[in-house]
């Protein structure tokens, strides 16, 4: 019998009916399916990654809110946070306050991008007593090419002036090294820049001066990272006149 309907179906006759509905129903089901699929595609926005880089030498430990939402608590001048993850919006409302409470200090809105990085930068504005200013800065979410690192440098190093900044290698001197950053104006940013990765010595010096009077620690890179560099004037002592703090963007987390 089997064999007999094969035949039948190969020779041009009507299937069954049976056999109809059901494929019927499969390519209904199917379709079904295929539209499901596709509105769960469309109706998917990817989320942005953000953090808070407080660069203000007059704000107290604030606390920052992005969206409703706390993304830093408590954090103060020179901190750079991890990344949180929100929904992406072009007017994102910003709110920061005293970490101990009371009025906003400072609050605008700024564009969150689905799918990327950004970082919610903190500065004084250099007019106004207790005037701020907010930055949404758009961060490297990849990783360097192979062989190198990508480094960008934000100087808020306002006492010092403009900077220049030199990556020494291992076994060698400023003398003998080009600075990957030379007269960074102060509120200026430079970056990303790519360089050899190998055993490096970040040094940061005021425009022109060529010799060092603090000895840095050297930095190991293997190759991929990106990384973002605040710089600020040193608060308790002049030697180094200028500290960094180094933050991951992309890469290797070592």
């Amino acid at each position: 019998m089997k064999t007999t309907i094969l035949k039948s179906w190969m020779q041009g006759r009507t299937p069954p009916s049976w056999l109809r509905l059901c494929a019927v129903a499969a390519a209904s089901l199917a379709v079904a399916l295929a539209i499901t699929a596709c509105e769960d595609v469309a109706t998917y926005v990817q989320p942005s990654l953000v953090r808070v880089i407080d660069a203000s030498y007059i704000a107290p430990a604030i606390n920052v809110q992005v969206e409703g939402d706390m993304l830093a608590s408590n954090i103060g001048q020179g901190t750079i946070t991890p990344y949180g993850t929100l929904p992406s919006n072009i007017t994102a409302p910003i709110d920061i306050t005293a970490a101990t409470g009371g009025a906003t200090i400072v609050d605008t809105t700024g564009t969150l991008l689905p799918g990327h990085q950004h970082s919610v930068f903190l500065t004084d504005n250099g007019v106004a007593p207790n005037g701020y200013l907010v930055t949404i800065l758009e961060d490297q979410q990849i990783v360097a090419a192979q062989g190198h690192s990508a480094f960008r440098f934000l100087n808020q190093a306002a006492k010092t002036g403009a900077v220049d900044v030199y990556m020494v290698p291992a076994g060698s001197t400023m003398a003998n090294t080009i600075p990957i950053v030379t007269n960074l104006p102060v509120g200026g940013t430079a970056g990303y820049i790519s360089f050899a990765s190998q055993t490096v010595t970040m040094v940061v010096t005021p425009t022109g001066v060529t010799t060092p009077q603090y000895a840095y620690t050297p930095i190991v890179l293997t190759g991929g990272e990106a990384r973002t560099v605040l710089l600020v004037d040193t608060q308790l002592t002049s030697n180094p006149a200028v500290e960094f703090t180094v933050a991951i963007d992309a890469g290797p987390t070592d």
